[in-house]
């Protein structure tokens, strides 16, 4: 078990307590018990820090003399609460080995160190590195490549040419490399483009669950490392995403569209196709991105919810938008005149 005084070494924090008082897990500041650790982030919610019953608190030092407990003062509380979950992670970790009901090509490469769950299909020439997972019931295509310390939750298929770098992490009902949406119009219907290119992801990705992400039409659908995305994201065929860029649940991506570098897209924001973002945009949720953006900064273009009558009202003004305009500007040149 964990003490506070080891925590405060890990995180580098300094004590105010007692170095012995033992913590086994995280809480909130409103519910953490006498074992917990919990965090203060936000100023907003010092009331709840000074009815607490947490074991420590990890806060900033002019919040010290607020914390009725023993406090790990950080720099950055929020930082540190992320760092100090590493230590209390519950996930399964799998024993190395391959379980009897897997099935593996003769020709795929499966380090010995790896995990492989009940009922992975694993095709050829597939690479499996030093200790990654591979959970049940996931498929791994002809030619993919999983780096060392991946980890592979259960229920994800991975198409052919698909490569993942170190520690990338993929979450349940993932699709990698699903063939992208090209058909071109012949007159009476439609005629497929096979998608020829693959999926390249970088180290230390993230990927949540039931997001999917389309292999490109003739280069690599690509995405840099260190980039997080939430769950139920489209990643379309040929798009680029920059190192640790960060996608918000329900976000859509059109084909060849680029992303940039410490971007942040808020929930279900929609992203047209060829255009480009440049590097250290944030994009509110619900925004639709229909031209490039090529200064940093905070873009948004959704309504706030409203009260129903007013919204009706304001929903009403905007269709005459245009005709109002068109007043102003005959105004305008008649004031002129």
């Amino acid at each position: 078990m964990l003490t506070l005084g080891k925590l405060a070494e890990k995180l580098g924090a300094e004590l105010v307590g007692d170095p012995d008082q033992p913590v086994d897990g995280l809480g909130t500041i409103q519910s953490a018990t006498s074992t917990q650790l919990a965090f203060l982030a936000n100023p907003r919610y010092r009331s709840f820090m000074e009815q607490t019953a947490a074991a420590a608190v990890l806060i900033t030092e002019d919040q010290k003399a607020f914390c009725p407990v023993a406090a790990l003062i950080v720099k950055d509380p929020y930082l540190c609460f992320a760092k100090a979950s590493a230590l209390f992670d519950n996930a399964p970790n799998p024993a190395a080995g391959i379980h009897g009901s897997a099935v593996i090509d003769p020709s795929a490469r499966v380090d010995a160190s790896a995990s492989i769950g009940p009922n992975v299909v694993i095709d050829a020439e597939v690479t499996i590195g030093k200790g990654a997972i591979v959970m049940a019931n996931t498929v791994i295509g002809a030619g993919s490549v999983i780096g060392e310390q991946c980890r592979i939750w259960p229920n994800v298929t991975i198409y052919h040419g698909v490569t993942l770098g170190p520690r990338t992490i993929i979450h349940a009902n993932c699709v990698l490399g699903g063939d992208g949406f090209g058909f071109a119009f012949n007159g009476a219907g439609w005629t497929k483009i096979h998608q020829v290119g693959g999926v390249r992801i970088g180290a230390d990705v993230e990927i949540g669950s039931g997001t999917t992400v389309d292999r490109g039409a003739i280069e690599d659908t690509v995405i840099g490392n260190g980039a997080i995305l939430d769950n139920q994201i489209q990643v379309a065929h040929n798009v680029v995403i920059g190192e640790h860029t960060a996608l918000a649940g329900k976000v859509g991506i059109a084909g060849s569209s680029k992303i940039g570098s410490y971007c942040m897209l808020g929930g279900a924001v929609g992203v047209s196709g060829h255009i480009e973002i440049c590097d250290k945009v944030q994009v509110l949720g619900m925004t639709l991105v229909s031209s490039s953006i090529t200064r940093p900064g905070t873009y948004g273009s959704a309504l706030p919810a409203d009260e129903q009558t007013r919204y009706r009202k304001n929903v009403a003004r905007f269709r005459k938008l245009d005709e109002l305009a068109r007043r102003v500007r005959k105004l305008e040149r008649f004031s002129d005149d």
